[in-house]
């Protein structure tokens, strides 16, 4: 009668610590996914502050007087990413590398090119807007 007891108190202790497990497992899987969600929400949305980062200069001296010079700087990644921006048919785009994220937002015409990592010029001269052309 007592092996009988100890049996089931043994087989009890094994199904309740496979469901605790079980439900460990679950709940760190679903922590996990949202995790990776929250990382990509992120990350898009640096890309997308990038290319924003961009037209808002080229808004600003479009709408600014004649003369008008600034400089800014764009990083040379996006939160350990390796980036290509480029201005095309008046859209600023920005890539990743690997291909996850990416935007395009418009932008008024512009001669030149955006250089990541270093200091960008920006002017207004004779009714355009010149990107780091001397």
């Amino acid at each position: 009668m007592i092996k009988n007891r100890l049996s089931q108190s043994a087989i009890e202790f094994m199904i309740l610590t496979g469901f605790l497990l079980f439900s460990f497992t679950i709940f760190f899987i679903a922590v996990q996914g949202n995790m990776n969600d929250k990382i990509k929400e992120r990350q898009a949305l640096a890309v997308k502050n990038v290319a924003i980062m961009v037209q808002d200069e080229i808004n600003l001296a479009f709408q600014s007087s004649e003369g008008y010079y600034r400089t800014f700087k764009i990083p040379e990644n996006i939160n350990g990413l390796k980036y290509d921006i480029e201005i095309i048919e008046d859209l600023v785009y920005v890539k990743t590398q690997d291909g996850k994220y990416a935007i395009a937002l418009p932008v008024k015409e512009v001669t030149g090119e955006v250089i990541k990592g270093e200091t960008n010029f920006i002017k207004k001269e004779n009714g355009e807007i010149k990107l780091n052309v001397i």
